[in-house]
């Protein structure tokens, strides 16, 4: 898995094909233009309004499915920015498979005194993304993991949709916090910002929740990812602002 030692990094996949976006008729199916000149329809795995990224005419690298019987042939697998030219990975799922392993690894040093016990921790009706135990201490830290894809200039931005189910998870830490230590961990899938924030602009509850919970305790991390045509790379911690 890993792309060189001490460096946490997943294979995104192979055979990667370049098409031109067209359109998105709902938030999981894209319709795109291949090489050939075909449109086909596209699974899209991150739900989030994606604007400024899905730009009709721009290039997006697509993966063929690997079952035969689903009903999209293809996946969205990453954009590009035409400013800084970074890839932007589009699934939502990589970030928390990425710090699972950086956990595993212990290459996240923001984490350095802790030790991972599980993934999908459950607390009552709610779920969180990871559980640490204290290397010396008596103690647990519950982690949840956010993905960032948005930026306005070198600052990313998060959510860049309305999001009750984030909000949800973060009033949670803010109300465990105490019982245990909480942090939340933004996962940037571009490497050219070097802060995050909210957008109180486009979800204004989830802002005021993100600065509740900072003070009541809540930690706030950010890393970037290196993104290439093959891989998604653990990147550089950037900081995290919380206020509105």
């Amino acid at each position: 898995m890993r792309e060189e030692p001490g460096v946490t990094s997943l294979k995104i996949g192979e055979g990667l094909v370049e098409a031109i976006f067209r359109s998105r008729p709902n938030r999981f199916i894209l319709h795109c233009e291949l090489p050939g000149g075909s449109v086909e329809k596209v699974h899209l795995p991150d739900p989030g309004r994606l604007k400024g990224i899905l730009v009709p005419g721009r290039s997006i690298w697509l993966l063929p499915a690997k079952d035969p019987s689903r009903k999209t042939k293809w996946s969205a697998v990453m954009v590009r920015d035409p400013d800084s030219g970074a890839y932007i990975s589009l699934n939502t799922q990589l970030p928390n498979r990425l710090i699972r392993e950086a956990f595993m690894n212990g290459e996240l040093d923001e984490f350095t005194d802790w030790a991972f016990d599980r993934a999908e921790y459950c607390i009552g009706h709610s779920r969180y993304d990871f559980l640490l135990r204290h290397k010396e201490r008596d103690a647990s830290l519950l982690v949840e993991v956010k993905s960032v894809t948005m930026s306005d200039g070198r600052e990313g931005r998060f959510p860049d949709a309305v999001t009750a189910r984030g909000a949800r998870h973060v009033e949670g830490l803010a109300a465990l916090q105490g019982e245990y230590e909480t942090a939340v961990l933004f996962v940037a899938q571009r490497g050219d910002i070097d802060s995050i924030t909210s957008a109180p602009e486009i979800d204004p509850y989830f802002a005021k929740v993100m600065e509740e919970a900072a003070q009541k305790g809540v930690r706030f991390y950010g890393r970037v990812c290196e993104v290439t045509p093959t891989r998604l790379t653990l990147g550089r911690k950037i900081p995290v602002d919380t206020s509105i």
